[in-house]
């Protein structure tokens, strides 16, 4: 018995000189490599003391009643680039994603492919990705959250509770040492904290984005999302300092070292919205469904759900009373329209 807790001991404490080490490495990553590719070289040494297969982080939308589930930012380690676009279409039945982002700052495990969707299932499958950890932070400066996720295939043995928790604590780490490097280099100060604000390296890579951001360059842009900015940004990086349009908003580009700082200028609040998305967005404020907005304004129900989804993600709200509150007097603006 004796000799066992030894062993045991020994072990711990060979675990715990790992982990610190581990550690100790990850903060050399972030000064030396600086904010571009620390979070990967740092996962990939994590890798030599809790092995994994595969691993995907990034940023992601919290889902809300009129937010869908969406990655932005996103990095990955042996998947392939088309990941995150083929997650996007299975993303809102997605349940361990769900359950990882309303348990923010917890270890979430999960092994099989027994989503109740099957189309979730054929998608886990394509990549084996069959036992995954997960935790989720809160980052409520960029409207969005910041996800981990490590995968063990089919063949490989499922996370265990000891290996959960080095993964809670590695990534307490990791998540700080990101956000310190973000928001060294943007020192944002605006009243949207830096939800404004996006940092990308020399080749159109993201390292971080905010919401209202996010919300700009897809309006104007149809299709992009997120991870790379789009090639009309892009070919301005290696300009900058400069100032570029984007729609009804200006973009400022500004160098920092290895990375461009991106700096939207826009009309704050519901008047930086579209006149049909504010307008959509007062309607149903004011209680009416998507299909009577849709037919008020003679639009489909699935463009009104967009308009809805850019208003709650620009606006930094979560319910419709929230986006009442921001938007002012929605009763008034509907009887305009019906009147109209």
């Amino acid at each position: 018995m004796e000799e066992g807790n030894k062993i045991g001991d020994d072990g711990s404490l060979a675990t715990l000189k790992a982990f610190n080490h581990c550690v100790l490495h990850l903060g050399r990553l972030a000064r030396e490599s600086g904010a571009s590719r620390f979070i990967a070289e740092g996962l990939q040494a994590f890798g030599q003391l809790v092995p994994f297969a595969s691993a995907w982080w990034g940023e992601m939308s919290a889902p809300g009643p009129e937010v869908p589930m969406q990655s932005w930012m996103h990095g990955s380690i042996n998947l392939p680039e088309s990941f995150a676009a083929e997650w996007h279409p299975v993303a809102a039945n997605d349940q361990f994603s769900y359950a990882t982002l309303n348990r923010p700052g917890e270890v979430v495990c999960d092994t099989g492919f027994n989503d109740p969707c099957e189309a979730v299932n054929d998608f886990a499958r394509r990549f084996d990705l069959y036992h995954l950890m997960s935790i989720t932070y809160e980052l409520p400066e960029s409207g969005l959250m910041f996800f981990v996720c490590l995968y063990r295939g089919q063949d490989e043995q499922a996370f265990e509770e000891n290996e959960a928790g080095l993964f809670s604590a590695f990534c307490d780490h990791l998540f700080q040492l990101w956000r310190f490097q973000v928001q060294d280099m943007i020192r944002f100060d605006s009243e949207n904290g830096a939800s404004d604000f996006g940092v990308a390296r020399m080749d159109g890579s993201l390292l971080y984005v905010g919401a209202r951001l996010c919300v700009a360059i897809q309006r104007e842009l149809p299709g992009w999302s997120g991870s790379t900015l789009p090639p009309e940004v892009i070919t301005q990086l290696s300009k900058a300092p400069c100032v570029i349009r984007l729609g009804r908003c200006a973009l400022t580009l500004s160098p920092n070292a290895e990375h461009v700082i991106l700096s939207l200028e826009a009309p704050s609040g519901g008047d930086g919205l579209a006149p049909r998305e504010r307008t959509a967005a007062m309607l149903f404020a004011a209680g009416h469904s998507y299909k009577e907005i849709a037919r008020m304004l003679a639009l489909s129900p699935s463009t009104v759900r967009t308009y809805l989804r850019n208003c709650y993600l620009q606006l930094g709200v979560k319910s419709k009373v929230e986006l009442g509150s921001v938007l002012r007097t929605p009763g008034a603006l509907a009887e305009s329209v019906r009147r109209d």
